[in-house]
Order: structure tokens, then sequence, then C-alpha cells
């Protein structure tokens, strides 16, 4: 049954008495069709919460990774670092040179993630009545986020063994 919704209160009364006349000893129940429609999605709003913060947390632990990962690799190259400062390397040059295998792995990653993704999201999607298709350019923004979360988490250690003394560096042994 279709009402307007500007004296709403009066208009379920008035549909509870003619409800009672109509089918005596019945009870009256009534619900809304938004709020029907609202209960049906509450899992997938739930299911959405849970995937951010798993996405998010999942973003953090690679990003550590990432870390961990690049520290020890400048640390494995300090006398190659230090050696190429002695011959004139710019830092732009020697964070670049650190940076550019990470982010071929990155870029490997986001290959590979893709069509897995949209694989998994149109079987996902295909469980709704109303469905849309998944554009090329969400992956995109995807793969350019991943690139520059990764880039900024190199960067950071490449520019730090850059900028780091040479002498300390070929003095060790």
């Amino acid at each position: 049954m279709r009402i307007h919704t500007d004296h709403l209160s009066q208009t379920v009364q008035q549909v509870e008495k003619a409800w009672a006349k109509a089918f005596p000893g019945n009870p009256f129940d009534y619900f809304f069709l938004d709020d029907y429609f609202n209960k049906q999605y509450s899992n997938e709003q739930k299911f959405g919460k849970l995937f951010v913060t798993f996405a998010i947390l999942a973003i953090i632990i690679s990003c550590l990774g990432l870390f961990g990962l690049s520290a020890y690799t400048a640390n494995q190259r300090i006398k190659e670092i230090g050696i190429r400062k002695v011959l004139g390397a710019s830092v732009m040059n020697i964070t670049s040179m650190l940076s550019k295998d990470f982010i071929k792995l990155v870029l490997i990653a986001v290959l590979i993630a893709s069509p897995v993704a949209w694989v998994a999201m149109n079987k996902w999607l295909e469980g709704f009545a109303y469905r849309i298709n998944i554009n090329v350019w969400v992956f995109v923004i995807a793969g350019l986020a991943a690139i520059f979360i990764a880039l900024v988490t190199v960067s950071f250690q490449a520019i730090k063994a850059a900028i780091a003394n040479p002498v300390k560096s070929l003095r060790t042994e």
C-alpha cells in the first residue's frame, strides 16, 4: 500500500482501523519498504566495514614489510651507494636506483592482482538484483595508489641512505 509521508502516524492509525473492520481478530502488522531493503543490505554494509578495516590493516602491514625490506636492501648496498656518491651521484639518482626495483615488483603485483580482483568482484556482484559493471579506471587508480604508497615507503629509506656520509660507509671494513 502506498501512502504519503505528510501525516504518517495519522495515516497508519486510519489503516489500522480499516484493517480491524475488514479483518477482525487478525493482528495489524506493517513495515515500510525502505526499512525492509535496509535490513536486506545490512549484512553487505557490515561486510564492507569489515573489509575496509582489514584492507587498511593489510596496507599497514605491507608498508612495514616494504619499509624493512628497503632498509635491508639499502644496508646491503651501502658500499655501492658510498662509491656512487663519491663519484658524483645525486640524491635523486641514488633514490631512483634503490626505488626502481621495488616499483617493478609492485607493478607486477598490480598486474597479477587486477584480473583476480575483477573476477572476484564480478562474482560477488552477481548476487545483487541491480548490479554495476566495474570500470578499468578503478583498477588504474588502485594501481597508482599502490605504487605511490610503495614509493613513499621506499623513498624514506632510499633518501636516508643517499644522504648518509659516504666516508662512513666506505670505512666499514
